[in-house]
């Protein structure tokens, strides 16, 4: 169980699953965070709706539950790809990147007014550069971001003395600070959201497992429900349903969290500002200092599994999670002493071009989103509010973002697909390797980045 589940404060008992076949407006497969904001809005757009939500487990029990808390506007796509997909343009992937930035303060204003203690704090990001090759990059974004239309406000390079105000990582030669994220514990969020929409009069179904989806029909084991419109809200556990196994690809990310460290211990990392933390290395990782301070960390690392399985099993994986302390330590020497309480992982959703996507097929009435490669706590919320905009016919400056009604090429067949992901994950922990060496951008990196969707 992660931490986020296991700190919620609340038991995880299941909710009834759904009694039998029934008929409903709208019913939404998935009661993570798409699936819940997404009834949250249409409840209050229209409060007249039915609304099923159904969930193979418990709410929360995916990605919603497992990720690193940052509520971000990080998008897994860069402004530049977006301006270049159809109808698109320089225009609308910057709104893109401004709504999704005034998400983080909406989720704030409605989770206060719902009453849900998910420990949001604005504190902002900090991304280390601990190498040559890696302030090179993040020097590099920071001038990106100003041509785009940034300003000193929105992202800039902290020189090392300016960093040890924020946070005091070993081995920094500077970093990049952006104040366009919170920490939160979703957990909490998650959980709160599933009690609100409930509070409004949605009908949340646990233990429900759907077993196929097709136009205005969710076939459930306990079931059918028909509906005007069937959102897919799934993520990471897409593949599962029939004629879906290759619309995203579930990569696992895996996270570790120690006990709550003392205030010393604390004054010898930083962080009082609560900012979460990543670094420049290819291989993602990334972190937060929790509420009730602990340190939160997890990374990629873990292998993708032939035929997108998904396993309990799969969440767990030794090697990475020894790997993942011993970065954090490197990252934070006074940590050493410290013990390490929970370990845990998941699967997130990668498209074959790492594009993010929502949209309504009004002939079928079949709607979607997700896509977001591990960058969907705030996107999520986004997502909602223009589902509910799609469904509700509602034309509005979100239904015409470049995201809405994309579609990604399918991945392909195994075992080519096994070899890709995994090529991918080599690729970019070798590429790390190449900069502590060479000391200079990864050729190896440069390489793949058409695997990688140009991101």
């Amino acid at each position: 169980m992660s931490l986020w589940l296991a700190t919620c404060g609340e038991p995880l008992d299941p909710r009834p699953s759904l009694p039998g076949s029934t008929d409903v407006d709208v019913a939404i497969v998935g009661a993570g965070l798409t699936g819940l904001w997404t009834a949250y809005y249409l409840k209050k757009q229209d409060p007249s709706l039915r609304i099923a939500v159904l969930e193979k487990e418990v709410a929360g029990f995916g990605a919603s539950g497992r990720n690193g808390g940052w509520l971000s506007a990080l998008f897994p796509k860069s402004e530049s790809s977006l301006a270049k997909l159809p109808g698109a343009s320089r225009q609308t992937a910057r709104a893109l990147t401004l709504q999704l930035r005034a998400t983080i303060d909406h989720v704030g204003q409605v989770t206060a007014a719902e009453g849900i203690d998910c420990a949001f704090v604005k504190g902002g990001t900090l991304v280390f550069a601990r190498q040559k090759a890696q302030v090179t990059r993040a020097r590099a974004e920071v001038v990106s971001a100003h041509a785009a239309g940034d300003s000193e406000a929105d992202i800039r390079f902290l020189e090392p003395a300016q960093l040890a105000a924020y946070a005091r990582p070993r081995g920094a030669l500077g970093a990049t600070y952006t104040p366009h994220c919170a920490r939160i514990h979703p957990g909490r969020l998650v959980r709160g959201l599933a009690r609100a929409v409930e509070r409004q009069g949605v009908a949340v179904y646990e233990k429900t497992p759907a077993t196929s989806i097709s136009p205005h029909c969710v076939e459930t084991e306990h079931g059918v429900v028909r509906a005007d419109v069937i959102v897919r809200a799934t993520e990471g556990y897409t593949p599962s349903l029939p004629g879906h196994e290759r619309d995203v690809a579930p990569v696992y990310s895996l996270i570790v969290a120690t006990e709550p460290l003392s205030a010393a211990v604390w004054n010898r990392i930083g962080l009082a500002g609560r900012a979460t933390f990543s670094d420049y290395r290819h291989l993602i990782i990334y972190g937060q200092r929790t509420s009730d301070d602990r340190l939160v960390f997890g990374g990629r690392g873990a292998p993708y599994h032939f035929g997108s399985s998904i396993r309990p099993g799969y969440d767990r994986h030794e090697g990475v999670f020894a790997g993942l302390r011993a970065t954090l330590t490197d990252l934070f020497p006074a940590i050493d002493e410290a013990s390490f309480t929970h370990a845990w992982g998941g699967p997130l959703g990668v498209p074959r071009d790492w594009t993010a996507s929502v949209g309504l097929d009004r002939g079928t009435g079949l709607a979607w989103a997700g896509g977001y490669v591990g960058d969907g706590v705030s996107t999520t919320n986004l997502a909602g509010r223009t589902l509910a905009d799609l469904i509700t016919g509602t034309e509005t400056q979100l239904t015409s973002l470049p995201w809405v009604d994309h579609r990604s090429r399918r991945w392909e067949p195994e075992p080519l697909r096994w070899l890709e992901a995994n090529a991918g994950l080599r690729a970019v922990a070798l590429a790390d390797k190449e900069e502590q060496l060479t000391r200079r951008p990864s050729r190896i990196a440069r390489a793949m980045a058409p695997l990688l969707g140009g991101h």
